[in-house]
């Protein structure tokens, strides 16, 4: 015996004012992705008129750690080359002082519900389901936001979408 009440229950839940379980169409640029290990988020944010960077986004840690990040697609064989910064000075820096204060650096893949893997897109796209950055964890372990006062948890590679930023 099959009893239908789905769209009876979604219409109610909607006139009450109930999340649904199901993530309507959200723009990569108001994402918001989750490592289920270490509570971190990945928050992203549009970017703007920017020539170069196609993505903005914070990764925020246990212990209020922030770190700044983008995305800037390179010529030749395109990828979104990703970059997660801590604490980098203000104004003109030298590409040393910024090598010092950039713990992550490589390409940003996704992944859908069926396993297939693909590249972040720019905003204005759908965000993807889940996201893969590659060796994430190691890096930051070995930062200087890691420790002390700094993040104790450290995230995995992969961050699932929880939500959409209004």
């Amino acid at each position: 015996m099959t009893i239908r009440l789905g769209g009876l229950l979604v219409s109610l839940a909607v006139g009450l004012g109930w999340p649904l379980a199901a993530h309507a169409a959200c723009p990569i640029e108001l994402a918001v992705y989750g490592d289920s290990q270490s509570g971190s988020e990945i928050d992203f944010t549009p970017t703007g008129t920017s020539a170069t960077v196609t993505n903005t986004f914070r990764m925020i840690l246990d212990n209020n750690v922030v770190l700044n990040g983008i995305v800037m697609w390179n010529e030749g064989v395109a990828r979104p080359n990703g970059a997660l910064m801590y604490k980098c000075p203000e104004g003109d820096t030298t590409g040393a002082e910024l090598a010092a204060c950039t713990p992550w650096h490589d390409v940003i893949y996704t992944s859908d519900d069926k396993g297939s893997i693909g590249l972040l897109p720019a905003q204005g796209v759908e965000a993807p389901k889940t996201l893969i950055l590659p060796d994430l964890g190691p890096a930051l372990r070995q930062s200087s936001a890691y420790g002390g006062s700094g993040f104790s948890k450290v995230p995995w590679d992969v961050f699932t979408l929880k939500g959409c930023q209004e």
